[in-house]
């Protein structure tokens, strides 16, 4: 990878080099990335740390001696991204994306690799469905790649595109397994990023095009619809740093695109009410939960959730934007307000905000905060160096968006997952059953306290192109032996297929 950073460690003075990676949010305090110190796992036991500073919230909790059970008609998937599972990039019309450019340029890659073949899931879909049918899965999340689609990213549709995503939807309600249809997982058409992406406002609009049209393709679907996912990765990670496509590393690029993908996602709402397509709608936010590591540190925690968690979740719930997020002081992101605030047209706001009938949350991990603003490390963290593992952070997550927001729509987890603890990978991924019964677990914990959740989908499925860090990381409940394609449950699937058999998740 080619965009790294330093940050003092926690625990003393030495700096340690970080590659930025995946879900890496970006964090810019007093215009520095400052990511603190995360030490990563480089075995098979459970994620390490070297210091340990005082999260707060809910505290410790320990989970009851009988199983945790889960209310009837919860929904258990699984969830993949186009660029990262399908492969066959040049096939059938499909038009290059960012993530197919970035990729190509030297250095960008950990690995060197490329999107194509990743899993070859673009040839081998009809076994993979026969495989999450096998374990069980009552759904599967799944992005719509719209350089397949729309090859310009505008005009007319690629019908050889539109008839492998109607391929798909048949072949996963043939088997039982309903579709959860995410249209945006991070692959632009390259034409539309040589016209400005997302940081220009007219990328919203062919976005709100896009979207129709696959709306019309898949209208009878019943599909639970996702319009953005993660727009704070997309802008902070692919427009504040070079880190992701398109490695634009210019904060007010980050900015912009912070609202044009919001606009973008009102706007498809509105195409989707319009359309007379089934199902319901929201968007996939990646949210964490910050806790201040100091007395003085509570003024720069709430600014950082601000930039964390706000900036999405107001506008999209509320139908305004945070006053804490953007600006110069510690925490906040460091770009113009004034020019932030004049990219946000008359009715923007109501159409950000328009009504959902779902609210996505995908969860990763914590971060602790500094009085300067600065991440720090409070929890263990996996290979994946950014990723501080606290299941009770789920908890906190939860709980907390349906007491700020008593309007919200009900909730989905729609990714929460941990990679191996090394390239190779494993089938017996202990690591990750642990850590997917401890998430379970608070899951479960919230649900008991009112909290409307209503399915979980695992982050991943498969063995899969891991963006920056290319097939380096491995995130799947299924090892996908990526020279010869073939597919091996881990232990988690198999632990997994039990889960959703008993809908409840034991104590160990």
């Amino acid at each position: 990878m080619t965009a790294r950073t330093t940050a003092p460690r926690p625990d003393g003075p030495a700096p340690l080099d970080l590659a930025l990676d995946r879900r890496t949010v970006l964090r810019l305090g007093g215009g520095l990335v400052a990511l603190g110190t995360l030490a990563a796992c480089t075995d098979g036991s459970a994620p390490t740390t070297t210091a340990s500073p005082r999260p707060t919230a809910s505290g410790p909790w320990e989970p009851p001696a009988d199983p945790m059970a889960f209310p009837d008609g919860f929904v258990w998937g699984a969830a993949t991204s186009a660029y990262q599972v399908e492969g066959s990039t040049k096939a059938d019309g499909r038009g290059p994306s960012i993530w197919d450019t970035f990729a190509a340029q030297p250095g960008r890659i950990a690995d060197g690799s490329t999107g194509d073949p990743a899993a070859d899931h673009y040839r081998r879909w009809a076994a993979d469905l026969d495989l999450m049918k096998a374990l069980g899965l009552g759904a599967y999340r799944f992005s719509v790649a719209w350089p397949r689609v729309q090859p310009t990213g505008s005009g007319k549709a690629n019908p050889k595109g539109v008839d492998f995503y109607r391929r798909l939807v048949d072949g996963l309600v043939s088997r039982g397994i309903h579709p959860a249809i995410t249209l945006y997982h991070w692959d632009l058409p390259q034409p539309l990023q040589d016209a400005g992406g997302w940081p220009v406002r007219a990328t919203a609009q062919r976005f709100a095009d896009y979207a129709s049209i696959v709306f019309d393709a898949l209208h009878d679907s019943g599909a639970r619809w996702l319009t953005i996912n993660e727009p704070k990765t997309t802008a902070s990670v692919g427009y504040g740093t070079s880190a992701h496509a398109p490695g634009a590393d210019d904060v007010e690029q980050y900015a912009a695109a912070v609202h044009h993908q919001l606009l973008a996602h009102g706007l498809a709402v509105q195409a989707f009410r319009a359309s007379g397509a089934t199902g319901d709608i929201g968007i996939a936010l990646n949210l964490m939960p910050v806790y201040p590591t100091t007395d003085d540190a509570a003024a720069a925690t709430r600014r950082v959730d601000g930039v964390e968690n706000r900036l999405y979740l107001d506008p999209v719930l509320r139908g305004t934007y945070p006053d804490d997020a953007i600006g110069d002081l510690a925490g906040q992101i460091p770009a113009s307000r004034p020019a932030f605030d004049a990219l946000v047209h008359d009715g923007d706001l109501a159409t950000i905000s328009a009504p959902i009938d779902v609210l996505a949350v995908q969860y990763y991990g914590v971060s602790g905060v500094d009085a300067s603003g600065q991440y720090q490390q409070v929890a263990p963290t996996s290979l994946a160096s950014w990723q501080q593992v606290r299941p009770e952070g789920l908890y906190d997550l939860l709980t907390r968006i349906t007491a700020d927001y008593p309007d919200a729509p009900p909730l989905v987890i729609t990714e929460n997952g941990i990679p191996d603890p090394d390239a190779q990978g494993t089938t017996d991924d202990g690591q990750r059953l642990d850590f997917l019964r401890r998430h379970l677990q608070q899951a479960a914990r919230a649900i008991g306290e009112g909290v409307d959740l209503r399915q979980y989908y695992v982050w991943s499925l498969l063995d899969n192109f891991e963006w920056a860090q290319g097939y380096t990381q491995r995130w799947g409940i299924v090892r996908v032996d990526f020279d010869t394609q073939r597919r091996t449950p881990k232990s988690s699937a198999q632990w997994y297929s039990g889960v959703i058999r008993a809908n409840a998740v034991s104590p160990g």
